[in-house]
């Protein structure tokens, strides 16, 4: 059986706000399923959008 997070778990899981969680789902870089106005996500693909998904901080180095 799977684990569900809520967006405001999987924010404190992927270490950015809720705000963004729901941003990554609308722009369909996460996956979720709708519960009433709730988005439940899968542990599974947190842990593979946290290797995986996120994009790196800051600016590119110089020759990239």
């Amino acid at each position: 059986m799977s684990k569900y997070f809520t967006t405001e778990d999987a924010a404190k899981y992927l270490g950015v706000t809720p705000s963004r969680v729901r941003q990554y789902i609308a722009e369909e870089r996460l996956e979720s399923e709708k519960y009433g106005r709730d988005h439940m996500i899968k542990e599974s693909t947190l842990a593979e959008f946290s290797k995986h998904g996120k994009k790196k901080r800051g600016r590119p180095k110089k020759g990239q």
